[in-house]
């Protein structure tokens, strides 16, 4: 009988030890939140650890997904206007700094002329940096998009999600991370600027881009600038022999003096690859 119970004993407690050995061993996991639905659209917050550039950290992600034939914009809507997407993160918790990237956009043809953003869906991936790393970060934004088909629609959406110090990795926000446009093109695959000039020669001042790519048919180019301020869209002139040459007319639109001084991103996208590159106006 004693025998007996010992034999039971030590079962169990060698039952306890495996159970707890194998909750040890369970994969940290990524997390997201549920999706806050609306009027032909719908978006939530991803987040994990993710890969860009070779190193690991930790990072969230807006997604929004859209039916066919829908279409949001990029941090710059392009010519035919739009609402860029924005973030607030103020009602986060334990949270020292959010950085929102975009991934490479696309020029968007309508009858109301050329728009810069996403069709089908979208992840804006938020590069996070906690106050304490050893402990949750809530994660709370109010983010404002626009939502175009045959009208153009303002959404807000209130998102909420809290992270473990130990969340898991999230291949997804990798793969999103790999479509964002760096600063150091890889060789042979990224198009890049290969040189831009001013050109104030005439009455219409004219900012020119040469960009090189393997892709020349398929480039294209956009401008942003600081603050949100317009900037035309680049219009493609030529393209031979492994460059694509871009004219962007400064005087349609926009007043030269306010571009002056301030620094002025390029981001350049062709079938392989995309990068950007920092330039300022003299």
């Amino acid at each position: 009988m004693i025998g007996n119970l010992r034999l039971t004993t030590g079962m169990a407690f060698a039952l306890l030890s495996l159970n707890v050995a194998t909750a040890r061993s369970e994969p940290a996991v990524s997390v997201a939140s549920d999706w806050v639905k609306g009027l032909d659209n719908k978006a939530r917050l991803v987040a994990g650890q993710a890969v860009s550039n070779g190193q690991t950290g930790l990072y969230a992600g807006v997604e929004v997904a859209m039916p066919d034939g829908w279409k949001t914009y990029w941090r710059s809507p392009g010519d035919a206007g739009g609402v860029p997407p924005d973030f607030d993160w103020q009602a986060s918790e334990n949270l020292a700094s959010a950085d929102v990237l975009y991934p490479a956009p696309h020029r968007l043809h309508d009858k109301a002329g050329d728009a810069v953003g996403y069709k089908g869906g979208v992840i804006f991936p938020v590069r996070l940096t906690p106050k304490d790393a050893t402990k949750p970060v809530v994660l709370h934004g109010k983010v404002e998009y626009g939502l175009c088909k045959d009208i153009c629609i303002p959404v807000e959406v209130d998102l909420k999600v809290v992270i473990p110090p130990d969340v898991g990795a999230s291949s997804e926000l990798t793969e999103t991370l790999a479509r964002v446009p760096q600063q150091r093109p890889r060789s042979g695959v990224d198009p890049k600027l290969a040189a831009w000039h001013l050109d104030q020669s005439t009455e219409k001042p004219t900012l020119v881009l040469n960009v090189e790519t393997t892709s020349p048919d398929n480039v294209d180019a956009f401008v942003a600038a600081p603050g949100g301020t317009y900037i035309p869209l680049p219009k493609r002139v030529s393209n031979a022999s492994g460059k694509a040459l871009f004219e962007v007319d400064l005087s349609d639109g926009v007043d030269i003096k306010d571009l002056k001084g301030k620094p002025l991103t390029v981001t350049m996208v062709d079938g392989k690859g995309q990068s950007e590159a920092t330039i300022t106006l003299k």
